[in-house]
């Protein structure tokens, strides 16, 4: 069958590969310049790197395959991480067993329950069991309310906002499952983290270079106006205002993007997917020509404007950067929300007394660039029992799929899961047609 792909990113390609490996033609179209999605990058002092930050775990296994499939597993590194906790001024070390008993912010019998709570839920496998209460019910009665209050509260409200308290408990499990499982030593006190030099953009430009070698076609600043629908089957993708012709269609947009170009959706398939709401994800990236803090990443528990800086030169040395000190700042915020309306000099001044609770002497000569990155489909808040609101891969239009970062629950967005969903909808748009094929056959 002929079929065309609306976004370049690890999920599109993923599909695109496995179709043709099963005898398909793709057409990919992308509305960006680059493939990747949400791994686009940039470049800081020669060296490319992602827009938002990027490392794996140690279970990401799809991203470790797909790196040693296209020939670049020699230059993939794992390293031990440096992880911090920002509360009452003050930079706390967070890492270890002892680490968590020396944070003073929580009460003592709350620092040993929180290391409890967490070595609990890391030998948890049912995530179904956490369905049906919120993050914060959960964890409350769990390490109690000023324990929660000085780790956990914090962590939600700067990555939900007013949504916080509706977080569903499974996405916290996820969070503590997936970190710990990254961890190695007899205490499990030691993480390591993956990242792959030259960034993740080398494994995905291997990955589009096979589609193509395997006659796939992408098109890059190609934007979709419409997927066109007619007798409640896919009919094909306008693009510049020409309607190309498809036997199936796999939309990898977010749920927003989704419904603007695909308005002929069923309406019930579309009210699942207004249901999921989304938060925006924004980075302010600053060269820096010296080291801000000692930490890669920085969890922020006080009231400032960005929830997390990440020193990725902490993490990755900053000579591959052509000397430059790089760090994020990291910020989660609903649509409306003013930081979404400024450019990177606004941020920054907005940033400003945010910056120098990380490092007091904090100056703006310090600065060498600045870059923001802004994504609509950054977060999608998962709410308790949302395994009854994902939205189907089967759009109940024939012919016509969805696969997004709001269908990889349990687990929560990110490239590895984005792979295995690509591959995923992938054999089952496969196995829609030679069922029809079949039946058809069997016609003849």
């Amino acid at each position: 069958m002929n079929v065309g792909i609306v976004g370049a990113g690890v999920g599109g390609l993923a599909a695109a590969k496995v179709l043709q490996e099963r005898g398909h033609q793709v057409t990919i179209f992308e509305a960006r310049d680059g493939v990747g999605g949400q791994v686009v990058t940039f470049e800081v002092g020669g060296e490319k790197l992602e827009c938002f930050y990027h490392h794996i775990f140690t279970n990401d296994t799809a991203v470790v395959r797909y790196i040693e499939e296209l020939g670049l597993g020699d230059r993939l590194q794992w390293i031990e991480s440096k992880v911090a906790f920002l509360r009452g001024g003050k930079m706390y070390p967070f890492v270890t067993p002892v680490d968590l008993l020396r944070y003073k912010p929580a009460p003592l019998l709350g620092r040993v329950r929180l290391g409890l709570a967490a070595v609990w839920l890391r030998r948890q496998k049912d995530w179904r069991k956490y369905e049906n209460v919120t993050a914060r019910a959960w964890m409350e009665r769990a390490v109690g309310k000023k324990a929660f209050a000085a780790v956990w509260g914090p962590l939600l409200r700067g990555k939900f906002a007013d949504q916080a308290d509706h977080v569903g408990m499974t996405w916290l499990w996820g969070k503590v499952y997936l970190r710990f499982a990254s961890r190695k030593g007899a205490t499990g006190s030691r993480e390591q983290l993956g990242y792959l030099q030259g960034s993740f953009e080398a494994y995905i430009d291997r990955l589009a270079q096979r589609v193509r070698d395997n006659g796939g076609q992408i098109n890059l600043s190609c934007p979709v106006e419409e997927v066109v629908v007619e007798e409640g089957a896919v009919r094909g993708i306008r693009v510049n205002g020409e309607l190309r012709e498809f036997d199936q269609v796999l939309m990898t947009t977010p749920n927003s993007i989704t419904m603007k170009i695909a308005p002929s959706l069923p309406e019930g398939y579309s009210d699942v997917l207004k249901r999921v709401r989304y938060q925006w994800a924004t980075c302010l990236i600053l060269s820096l020509d010296r080291q801000l803090s000692p930490y890669y990443w920085l969890n922020i528990g006080d009231p400032l404007p960005f929830v997390a800086c990440v020193e990725h030169t902490n993490f990755i040395p900053a000579e591959r950067y052509g000397g430059n000190h790089v760090v994020y700042f990291s910020n989660y915020v609903p649509p409306g929300h003013p930081v979404l309306e400024m450019d990177a000099d606004a941020v920054l001044a907005s940033y400003l007394e945010g910056i120098r609770a990380i490092n007091p002497a904090f100056d703006p000569s310090w600065v060498r660039q600045k870059w923001l990155f802004k994504d609509p489909g950054g977060q999608p808040v998962i709410t308790t029992n949302y395994s009854q609101q994902i939205p189907e891969m089967r759009t109940g239009v024939s012919g016509l799929y969805l696969a997004n970062t709001t269908q990889v629950y349990p687990e929560d967005r990110g490239q590895n899961y984005s792979l295995l969903l690509g591959e995923k909808v992938a054999g089952l748009m496969d196995e829609d047609w030679r069922a029809v094929s079949a039946a058809a056959g069997a016609r003849i």
